[in-house]
C-alpha cells in the first residue's frame, strides 16, 4: 500500500535543513495533523537527530504497526509543521507537548 503524504517533494521548502532525520507517525505526514508532542532520544546512527514526532493522538496499537511510522529528514516534519523549528536545538532527553494555546511546553519524555 503506497502512502498519500500531506505535502509532494517538490513542496518542501528549507526551513531547518541540517538537523538529520527523525521519526515521524503518519498522523503528520499523511492525515495532516499538526505535531502533537516531540522528544529527542539518544540517535540510532549518525544521521538521525533523536527527534521523534507524534500528533499525540496514536494509540499503542497504531504506534506497534512499523508501517504508521517512517524515516524522514527533520526539514520534511518543518513543512508539515513549523512550530518544531525553535525546539530543534533542544538537547538529548528533551520533550514538547503542544499545549491548548497552539504553542509547545515543556514535556515528560517517554
Amino acid at each position: 500500500m503506497s502512502k498519500q503524504f500531506g505535502l509532494t517533494a517538490n513542496e518542501i521548502r528549507p526551513i531547518a535543513t541540517g538537523y538529520g532525520s527523525c521519526f515521524a507517525s503518519d498522523h503528520i505526514t499523511v492525515e495532516g495533523r499538526k505535531v502533537g508532542f516531540m522528544y529527542r532520544e539518544e540517535p540510532d546512527n549518525e544521521i538521525d537527530s533523536g527527534w521523534r514526532f507524534l500528533s499525540g493522538h496514536e494509540s499503542q496499537e497504531y504506534l506497534d504497526d512499523p508501517d504508521h511510522l517512517s524515516i524522514y529528514d527533520v526539514n520534511t516534519v518543518a513543512n508539515y509543521d513549523e512550530g518544531i523549528v525553535t525546539h530543534l536545538s533542544a538537547s538529548v532527553g528533551s520533550a514538547f507537548a503542544r499545549a491548548q494555546s497552539g504553542e509547545f511546553v515543556e514535556a515528560e519524555a517517554p
